[in-house]
């Protein structure tokens, strides 16, 4: 005797509730980093030697790792998508004790940026030695900041400050903070700097971001105009930006050898990678960048900064070239935020909001 058999038809009301808690499930577990901030975060995640320290700062959005013993640099800033870690900066891979500031993802630039001609200026009457501060580089590089190991004053799982003390700093006696925020699809990063010393001296601040750069990577970093620089890349004269250089708009990386300072930015620029459909808006209150691009290499340098090369050598001295002349107790502050986006999602908001495209939207939130 054949026994007839029910189809059990799913509840569509169940099925959407279960596919709303899911979803919500994964972005709970998206939001909390997979490694909680302590130490040797970075070295447990990535598998590598272990870094005293190490921060991980994630959302549903970004990941951060930060090495405060190495400068209180990045080691990693990646965008979270369907599960895998996107590269926006270059890695630092294996960081360990020994690795060397420029195998990170991002260092500070304070109390100023890149070179300083023959480790000297003058300034106010006063003639101001800076010592080399580097093995192999003839000349001071980049200031204190990217060479020591901060302290961790304040720490939850999407922000941290970190502080370092040059109080006994010779020429330049500071104290200085970074703070990495993450803020939904934004990194926000603030650099500050007081005087501590007995003198005034003009002080500067800038980041060093390594970011990736691939066949179709393309920048637009509108500038007024450039320093061109000798064979010691110093700058030796200020010219409109050539034409190859002018990236007004979206425009392929050079394949030539740039290492330059670009003066009159609008302060807002971005990085485009097409076959990744992702886009990096980089904002600063500042001036100035300094772009390094080395041909061949998969990594290029877009660095806001407040000042040029050289600025305290330069007609006119650093405070005629962005730099700011700090008393004894006064401070110097500048923020930079870096914003990651898929492409085409700023276009589909600006897309004439159709009552079809309202229904389709309202489903998709209920689901």
């Amino acid at each position: 005797m054949a026994v007839a058999r029910t189809e059990q038809r799913p509840n569509p009301a169940s099925t959407s509730k279960t596919q709303a808690n899911a979803r919500r499930s994964r972005l709970a577990a998206a939001t909390e980093p997979p490694i909680r901030p302590g130490p040797h975060t970075a070295a447990v995640a990535m598998g590598g030697p272990a870094v005293d320290g190490c921060i991980t700062l994630a959302n549903a959005h970004l990941r951060l790792e930060l090495a405060p013993s190495l400068g209180g640099g990045i080691t990693r800033f990646d965008w979270r998508h369907q599960g895998a870690l996107v590269p926006i900066f270059r890695p630092c891979v294996d960081p360990g004790p020994d690795t060397d500031p420029n195998q990170l993802a991002c260092y500070p630039l304070l109390p100023y940026s890149n070179r300083i001609g023959n480790g000297h200026f003058q300034f106010s009457g006063r003639s101001i030695d800076v010592p080399c501060n580097r093995a192999g580089e003839p000349l001071p590089l980049h200031g204190d900041g990217w060479l020591g190991a901060w302290n961790v004053a304040e720490e939850t799982s999407t922000r941290v400050r970190l502080t370092l003390d040059r109080s006994d700093g010779k020429p330049y006696a500071f104290r200085a903070a970074q703070t990495y925020t993450l803020d939904d699809a934004t990194l926000a990063v603030t650099l500050d700097v007081e005087n501590t010393g007995d003198d005034a001296l003009p002080f500067g601040l800038g980041l060093h971001p390594f970011l990736m750069r691939e066949a179709d990577t393309e920048l637009s970093a509108a500038a007024g105009g450039v320093w061109l620089c000798g064979d010691d890349w110093l700058p030796v004269r200020h010219v409109p930006a050539p034409p190859a250089w002018q990236f007004g708009v979206a425009y392929p990386m050079p394949s030539e050898m740039v290492n330059n300072a670009f003066t009159g930015w609008s302060g807002r620029t971005s990085v485009l990678w097409p076959k990744r459909r992702l886009s990096l808006t980089i904002a600063a209150d500042t001036d100035y960048y300094v772009l390094y691009a080395p041909p061949g290499e998969s990594f290029f340098c877009f660095e806001p900064v407040d000042h040029p090369i050289n600025a305290v050598n330069l007609p006119g001295g650093g405070e005629a070239h962005g730099m700011t002349v700090l008393e004894p107790g006064e401070r110097l502050s500048r923020e930079f935020r870096f914003t990651v986006e898929r492409t085409g999602e700023a276009a589909r908001r600006a897309r004439p909001r159709t009552r079809a495209g309202a229904k389709a939207r309202a489903r998709d939130a209920s689901r």
